[in-house]
């Protein structure tokens, strides 16, 4: 088996698709590479790219780590500023979930969504996103927002990394063969036109693509908040701001994205 293809910057910018207007950089170590775009957020000139060959350092949702190994995983971070206040945002982590979606069924792996912020793949996690904002002013010039949004993806799940995570985690060998500039540079274009049209119009333009992808449509889930549960229904899927929707005792909850975790209820 031939040695996979080192990550370039410029591999990938050649690669990708109308997303010539992000900086794209690859280091071969670092703690966490959403930490490390946040730190740099007054310095940056425009979106940009940070992809970690390895990443001792991840973050995951509600304070969780994310596990991963060299060459089995693929974790990046990308910083992209958006025109008006932090509100606008809504829903942001599931129309970057639509994106990774539909880049991995172009490219072979079927998945489902998990409301708010998991790829899955035969039920199980594949992949997650983690985003974290500042709000930033310019004298008069009108409010923007920057994000930075992490990714990280399994590709493998060697035996050791699959007894560290705990939890049931899914894999894709299939992009794991993939020159992986090529992968990365499928991904950003993905991302880059949702992000676009994110700002455009907000999380209503994937509301009925969302609702399509979502692996718990019509079942019955229990939602757990800091380890208890706070409501019990079925799932209605999302609407145009994101909110996860369930029908529980004749009423329609709107459930806010947060520290939530949704669980399918047994039996």
């Amino acid at each position: 088996m031939s040695a996979p293809v080192a990550l370039s910057g410029a591999a990938i910018a050649r690669a990708a698709q109308l997303a010539d207007h992000v900086a794209i950089e690859v280091v071969a170590d670092t703690g966490s590479t959403n930490a490390d775009l946040l730190a740099r957020l007054d310095n940056l000139s425009g979106a940009t790219l940070l992809i970690a060959e390895r990443q001792s350092a991840g973050r995951g949702r509600a304070g969780r780590s994310w596990l991963s190994a060299p060459g089995a995983s693929l974790t990046f971070s990308l910083a992209w500023k958006f025109n008006g206040p932090l509100h606008k945002l809504l829903g942001l982590p599931l129309a970057v979930g639509v994106a990774l979606a539909d880049s991995m069924i172009e490219l072979g792996v079927p998945v489902t969504l998990k409301w708010p912020n998991d790829v899955l793949k035969d039920g199980a996690k594949l992949a997650g996103i983690l985003i974290e904002t500042r709000s930033c002013t310019a004298g008069n010039a009108p409010a923007a927002t920057w994000a930075v949004i992490g990714i990280g993806i399994n590709l493998l799940l060697p035996d050791a990394l699959e007894a560290q995570i705990e939890r049931p985690a899914a894999c894709a060998p299939w992009l794991a063969q993939m020159d992986g500039n090529q992968l990365m540079a499928a991904l950003l274009t993905h991302l880059a036109q949702a992000l676009a049209r994110f700002d455009a119009a907000g999380f209503a333009a994937f509301q009925q693509r969302w609702n399509l992808l979502h692996a718990h449509q019509g079942q019955e889930v229990t939602i757990i908040d800091r380890g208890q549960v706070v409501h019990e229904g079925i799932c209605c899927g999302v609407d145009h701001l994101g909110r996860l929707l369930l029908e529980s005792g004749g009423e329609r909850l709107e459930i806010v994205s947060g520290d939530v975790s949704l669980r399918v209820k047994q039996g």
